[in-house]
């Protein structure tokens, strides 16, 4: 509570002194919308929030892009989005983290790639890493809420679009052609980081073409408190987090044909990454990921359609695992998918989109730490979504039909794995409305069922997974998960002057989860309570490490929660000053143990105080987590914090015959060093205290645009 005692006073503290932190400077102001010398840039359209495109949205749906998405970007996905209202992170250490949407993450979050599916093995395992750079985006969505009328039950907690212009959509160019692009540069003191991307796009009202690159490259990543560390050539005791090293880098070249009524394109990406697991200091995954994407829309057809899109997708993941220079464990992850959908012409006031999605992937592990067999998994689905204006708003209604056929191919190494198979039918269902209740108010309320299937792991996993330290056992009779969500919403804007509230509940009847209750250990190798008369965690007889059995079991949970966002115009003028504030909470319950469920964000506070002038920018603010002792039985709590925040930026108009602009800024982030803690990993509970969140770091950087 005292973290928040502390918030409350700090934000006041803001409020008063920020007018004085930029000076009176006299500069050029930056372009504004029609100057000739302006960077081209995509549509802004919302993907996953409204397929109709339209911008007055039912669902909860957050976007960042732009300067915003520059200034918060951290080194994984997760970190990048983690203080979104309603959005944490799963933290393994710097390089590693998924986001976790209400209390949900793993495979209930679904990741996309402009709107195509991500294949890789990420939900597997929290020391595995999203292959894709934050560098790389134009532009993050985050769905929150029931996501699954769209994109299937993978997405009951929500969806998270990354979203380029690797494949162009609109012209950017006309028939006399030109050049557009974008370099960043970048520096970090807390992981002696450093960071380079470019970006260029050449065509005419024809074509366009694209190509961009990004290297990243960092240490290990310095702590507030000194840590043990038993790599070779690493310092035993030392101010920072042992294996936290990496170096990733990745490429891109698309191109599209654009029509008068639509475009052709495809892209192909190369993404490659060593990284350091955190959990053990001698663990390092070398990961690759190739993916080729087309991608087609027509569109101002007459009759029964207005356009027909369609994407197709292939990856070809893989990540091998190593014990110094020794090769482990590689896991491979190869996927297609398909998605088409066509709006079809109004009727009667209605709009609507329906379509058909394909998704089929093949995985196997192969090496000590192979924990789950070889499978595939297919999933064909048909989904509609109609919308209807009123007078007084919006009604939204949608369904999903999919057959999803789960199959596990045993494993030739390990007979341990029993070839399996299960196939499922779910239906998913969705209502809603918005209502303009007076001028700048709105409410919103969504209701929607939604179900999933288990994945290969939940259903055939048998093996010892250390990133969880656990010896994780499937259960091939697992019924599908079924959820009803509710959501309630409502907001206010008048000028510059916002805010919004959400409030929502999920229950689920057969919800899945890792669960040790049985008390049973296992040995590295599968034996069953093996004797360790000594106590050192080592069977006596085989000499493999001891890990506590996890298992798959399905239970009846609910998930409630509260989101708070808005932001105030203080001072209107020559200068600027903005109070942006969030703040979010949500209760995870195993209704069927009577207990907390694990790894949910505690109640969280965050603020931050904007000052412009001209071409310069100030922020000064802050992140709360208060102490999180709601978690399951025979857990630790962890401690609250308080991460303070500031940032510096200037921007810098280039002269014709160039023309764009420098965005210089500098960040500081934990400025007070704060020793912390996330409740939301896992490595707080498996390996306490090994992995803080990182400490104070000054990063430096600019993006030049032309």
């Amino acid at each position: 509570m005292k973290h928040f005692i502390a918030s409350r006073m700090a934000i006041a503290v803001l409020a008063t002194c920020a007018s004085y932190a930029l000076p009176a400077y006299s500069q050029t102001p930056p372009p504004q919308p029609g100057d000739a010398t302006q960077t081209p840039t995509l549509k802004e359209v919302i993907v996953t929030g409204n397929p109709l495109g339209a911008s007055d949205l039912v669902l909860p749906v957050n976007q960042i892009s732009g300067t915003s998405l520059l200034l918060r970007s951290q080194s994984t996905l997760g970190e990048t989005l983690a203080n979104m209202p309603g959005v944490s992170s799963t933290y393994f250490g710097p390089n590693t983290s998924r986001p976790i949407i209400r209390g949900q993450d793993g495979d209930r979050i679904r990741i996309l790639q402009n709107g195509g599916a991500s294949v890789d093995a990420s939900a597997l395992s929290f020391d595995h890493a999203v292959p894709a750079d934050v560098m790389s985006a134009e532009r993050i969505e985050v769905l929150r809420g029931p996501g699954a009328l769209l994109y299937g039950g993978s997405a009951v907690g929500g969806v998270v679009n990354v979203i380029d212009s690797r494949i162009p959509r609109e012209r950017l160019f006309d028939a006399k052609g030109g050049v557009t692009g974008k370099v960043d540069f970048g520096l970090s003191s807390a992981d002696r980081a450093k960071n380079s991307a470019f970006l260029v796009e050449t065509g005419t009202d024809k074509y366009t073409l694209h190509v961009d690159a990004f290297a990243r490259s960092s240490d290990d990543v310095a702590v507030p408190v000194a840590l043990a560390c038993t790599k070779p050539g690493s310092p035993a005791v030392a101010r920072r987090i042992c294996n936290s090293a990496n170096d990733s880098k990745g490429a891109s070249l698309g191109g599209s044909l654009l029509f008068d009524r639509g475009y052709v394109g495809a892209s192909f990406t190369g993404y490659g990454s060593h990284y350091g697991t955190v959990a053990e200091d001698e663990v390092t995954i070398d990961m690759r990921s190739r993916r080729t994407a087309l991608e087609a829309e027509i569109r101002g057809l007459s009759g029964l359609l207005q356009s027909v899109k369609a994407q197709f997708g292939h990856t070809d993941y893989q990540h091998t695992e190593f014990e110094g220079a020794t090769a482990g464990t590689v896991f491979a992850n190869k996927g297609n998918d398909l998605r088409v959908q066509a709006k079809h012409t109004r009727w009667g006031g209605v709009d609507g989109v329906w379509g058909l999605q394909v998704d089929n992937n093949r995985f196997s592990a192969d090496g000590a730490e192979a924990f789950a067999p070889y499978s595939r998994s297919r999933n064909t689905a048909v989904f509609g979504y109609e919308e209807m204006g009123m007078p007084w708003g919006k009604l939204t209604a949608g369904a999903r039909l999919e057959r999803a056929k789960v199959q596990s191919q045993g494993n030739p190494a390990l007979p341990k794995f029993i070839p399996g198979e299960r196939n499922f039918t779910l239906g998913s269902y969705a209502l809603g409305g918005a209502w303009n209740v007076a001028k700048g108010w709105q409410l919103t309320s969504n209701l929607s069922v939604s179900q999933r299937a288990p994945k290969d792991y939940e259903l055939f996993a048998d093996g010892p997974h250390i990133a969880t330290g656990a010896y994780e056992v499937g259960d091939a009779t697992l019924a599908k998960e079924k959820s009803t969500n509710l959501d309630v919403g409502m907001k206010w804007e008048q000028g510059k002057t916002k805010w919004a509230v959400s409030a929502f509940v999920s229950r689920f009847k057969n919800y899945t989860y890792l669960d040790s209750s049985a008390g049973n250990l296992r040995g590295a190798d599968g034996e069953l309570n093996p004797v360790d008369a000594d106590g050192n965690n080592v069977a006596d007889v085989s000499g493999v490490n001891i890990l506590t059995e996890f298992n798959y079991r399905q239970v009846k949970a609910r998930f409630t929660g509260l989101e708070v966002s808005g932001a105030m115009r203080l001072l209107d003028g020559g200068q600027t000053v903005d109070l942006e504030w969030r703040a979010d909470m949500v209760r995870g319950q195993n209704l069927s143990a009577a207990q907390a469920l694990p790894r949910i964000a505690p109640v969280r506070l965050g603020s931050t105080l904007v000052v412009g002038q001209g071409p310069w920018s100030a922020r000064l603010g802050f992140d709360s987590a208060a102490k999180q002792t709601r978690v399951p039985t025979g857990q630790l709590a962890v401690s609250g914090y308080t991460l303070w925040n500031a940032a510096l930026t200037y921007r810098m108009r280039l002269a014709a015959p160039v023309g764009g602009q420098i965005f210089w800024f500098a960040r500081l982030d934990n400025l007070t060093n704060q020793l912390a803690y996330s409740a939301t990993s896992i490595l707080t509970q498996t390996a306490a205290g090994k992995a803080p969140l990182p400490g104070r770091s000054v990063k430096l950087g600019l993006q030049a645009s032309f």
